[in-house]
């Protein structure tokens, strides 16, 4: 047995798709986002007015991660793990930070939904999201820019002299500064987890955290959390409140993917509970300021059963839910977080174990009392956990353990700005060096791919000697922050380049600025297939000719099976969709394998079902 807690560094090896190169086009919008709320008229004003704040439009400075593909392959991941005589907690830093794996030592019981291979898919900000653990949100409405991007690691001493595990990285889009301490004291059948964020800047910025956290499901899960009624959210896009009854509970008793965002009951502590028929699984609690808390369920349909699938490739059992914990209400608002603020709160995560008969209980409000009850010693202990960890909030890192990126360190370059030295941005890799000389007028011009615009360094870019990357990123800054008129002139002046070429052909709509990119770079997939995309709406022969030579894609399979269609060829298209196509972006809440097929089945005359492997359909309440 353990005496002591242990941190150590592994490798983890486990089926993994390549997550691939980032895309180089500038996102110059968001990917469409499925969180819109249709009846803002309806909810209450402080609701509303943090639905209408803060929304991001862009993902910028971020690039997509969108060169994933779907060929699982052994690969070693480093993963830092923390354990005691109860619980071993696995955390992979270099994606997100995610907390991977808690294991229960004593029942032997995987207290978290383990996902058994790492496969990326298109749920993110930036594309790529995959499932399972716990995973930490924070910026944006909607899955994070570094879920899939790694963060700084290193050992601190703890409150009680046991090795912490920190984590740190700069959220780009926001300049915040995120914190994650993992805390397991020696004797605690409780993971701590402490997160801070800090906001350096001296303007105001929208913040967001939701910690996201899948759960093993089975048709006698419930789950208990101190609320009587739900913000309910589905993907008719309306928010509605409703009373907490028996089957919103049990996450295998919906028929259709949901969400219900609960609406806290003062004075009786923040928690949710994951629990199986014999009332025994996984608790989240944390202090206050984490007050949200939500239920979501892929649902029993066909579509919610199709995403878990091709999330976790292999799919034994039931699949999992997600529990989650978050600043706000609800996932669709942001807060206003005031100029150098600092915001901390302490979460715990464990098993809890009750009487099942209480768990499972009809009457809704004697299962969550029993719950309440149950977890009334580390509800009671987690405000004294915060002070204790608070007094280790700045120590400065022992032992590095997972280097993160430069971006921190580049932006502390530019601003000035002040932070804890227990989150030290040191270090620069050449692709954030490459940057340095837009701070004393310059930015070198080359042959390369540009690099993601930092929309912040307006100014700098502004006032940069000319020269076409230079022309090129102050268009990107200019678009981001509304001056489109003055992005088009600048992409103007960049000149014959791909890149310039291919905004302009967002912006404008004009086909022969996309046409004349494609001959430049005949081979950048994510470039030909927005081309050819925005061709198909407004003149097919024109997309017609960027097909004949376009690379082997499934995003280039998929448009010309729209072509097909757009073309009165619906043989042609059927015979595409027949042969199979593995679509690696699809996009949550889109469909269209089903739309083409359906629309091919019609045109034929033909009614034959769709294939199981295209149903992707969430749509319904």
């Amino acid at each position: 047995m353990l005496d002591v807690t242990i941190l150590s560094a592994q490798e983890f090896v486990l089926p993994a798709a390549s997550l691939g190169p980032e895309n180089p086009l500038a996102p110059l919008r968001t990917q469409r986002e499925p969180h819109h709320v249709e009846n803002l008229a309806e909810v209450p004003a402080e609701l509303r007015e943090n639905i209408e704040y803060g929304r991001l439009h862009s993902p910028l400075p971020c690039l997509n991660q969108d060169g994933y593909d779907r060929t699982l392959v052994e690969t070693s991941l480093p993963a830092l793990v923390l354990e005691n005589d109860h619980l071993r907690a696995t955390v992979l830093p270099g994606l997100g930070g995610r907390l991977y794996s808690l294991l229960h030592k004593a029942t032997g019981e995987e207290l978290l939904y383990r996902n058994p291979v790492f496969q990326p898919a298109n749920l993110a900000l930036r594309n790529a999201w995959f499932a399972g653990g716990v995973e930490w949100n924070v910026g944006s409405t909607g899955h994070w820019t570094g879920t899939c991007a790694p963060m700084h690691a290193a050992r601190v001493d703890g409150p009680d002299g046991t090795p912490v595990l920190r984590l740190w990285e700069l959220e780009r889009t926001r300049n915040l500064v995120t914190q994650l301490d993992f805390w397991l004291p020696s004797d605690s059948e409780f993971l701590y987890v402490g997160v801070r964020l800090q906001n350096p800047s001296d303007v105001e910025v929208p913040a967001y955290w939701w910690s996201n956290i899948a759960v093993p499901q089975s048709p006698g899960t419930r789950v208990l959390v101190p609320a009587d009624q739900a913000w309910r959210f589905g993907y008719g896009s309306r928010l509605d409140l409703i009373d907490v009854k028996t089957d919103l509970t049990y996450p295998m008793r919906h028929p259709r993917a949901v969400d219900y965002f609960f609406e806290p009951l003062a004075e009786e502590g923040s928690w949710i509970a994951s629990l199986d028929d014999t009332g025994a699984g996984l608790v989240q609690a944390s202090t206050e300021r984490l007050q949200g808390r939500k239920l979501f369920v892929w649902g029993q349909g066909d579509g919610g059963q199709r995403w878990q699938e091709w999330l976790s490739p292999g799919l034994e059992g039931d699949g999992y839910a997600e529990i989650q914990a978050g600043l706000a209400r609800t996932q669709m608002e942001h807060l206003k977080m005031p100029a150098r603020a600092q915001w901390h709160w302490m979460e715990a995560y464990g098993r809890l174990s009750m009487d099942p008969g209480a768990a499972h209980s009809q009457d809704w409000k004697t299962a969550r009392t029993a719950g309440a009850a149950a977890l009334e010693l580390v509800l009671d202990g987690l405000a004294g956990r915060e002070a204790a960890w608070l007094g280790a909030v700045n120590a400065a890192p022992v032992e590095r353990l997972a280097m993160g990126s430069g971006w921190g360190a580049l932006e502390l370059a530019r601003t000035g700005w002040e932070v804890s030295a227990g989150t030290p941005f040191d270090t620069m890799t050449p692709r954030e060096q490459a940057w340095l000389p837009l701070l004393e007028g310059q930015l070198p011009a080359s042959d390369g791919v540009p690099d993601g615009t930092l929309v912040a360094w307006r100014e700098l870019l502004e006032a940069a000697e000319d020269n076409w990357l230079v022309w090129y990123h102050r268009g990107v800054a200019r678009h981001y922050y509304g001056d489109v008129d003055g992005a088009v002139e600048a992409w103007q002046q960049s000149g014959d380049n791909a890149w310039a070429l291919r905004n302009l052909g967002v912006v404008t709509g004009d086909l022969s600025y996309y046409e004349r990119a494609v001959e430049l770079l005949p081979d950048l997939a994510p470039l030909v297939v927005e081309a050819v995309s925005a061709a198909l709406d407004s003149d097919v022969a024109r997309a017609e000719r960027m097909l004949e030579h376009a690379p082997d894609d499934p995003r280039i399979q998929l448009l010309r099976v729209r072509h097909a269609l757009e073309t009165g060829d619906p043989a042609a298209a059927h015979e595409l969709l027949a042969a199979g196509i593995q679509l690696a972006t699809v996009r949550e809440g889109a469909n269209p394998l089903t739309e083409y097929w359906l629309a091919a089945e019609e045109a034929l005359g033909t009614q034959r079902p769709v294939p199981p492997q295209y149903q992707f359909g969430m749509g319904g309440n």
